[in-house]
């Protein structure tokens, strides 16, 4: 399996990249809580069962979302989901697709999304 190839989210300049790259290919957020032992289990699992050559143009990008509260908050705002941790979104032309949390998070449940919306 090809692993992720993580992009640090981690000022909101760069979530203003993300979100001006998310109009060329989807992007991928994974908001991940260091003091969560849940968040860390998801992360692990996702990690180990994510094929990337399965979706080779999605950028994914990882928040600490306690170091960089400011970009978390500027995340639930800006595409009107709820802030949860463990969290994906997944961003395709400045908007969410897809978002969910928690045992939600699975390579099954991501690769299903980019295939609804890369059909």
């Amino acid at each position: 399996m090809t692993k992720i190839s993580w992009n640090v989210l981690d000022s909101m300049a760069a979530l203003q990249e993300l979100v001006r790259k998310s109009h060329e290919t989807p992007v991928l957020i994974y908001k991940h809580s260091t003091r969560c032992s849940i968040s860390s289990m998801v992360l692990s699992r996702l990690e180990r069962s994510w094929d990337q050559s399965t979706t080779p143009s999605l950028k994914w990008y990882f928040l600490d979302l306690i170091t960089y509260r400011e970009v978390s908050n500027a995340i639930a705002q800006k595409f009107q989901v709820y802030h949860e941790s463990p969290q994906v979104l997944l961003i395709i032309d400045g908007n969410s697709s897809f978002h969910t949390s928690h045992m939600g998070i699975s390579a099954t449940a991501i690769k299903e999304a980019w295939d609804s919306v890369s059909a």
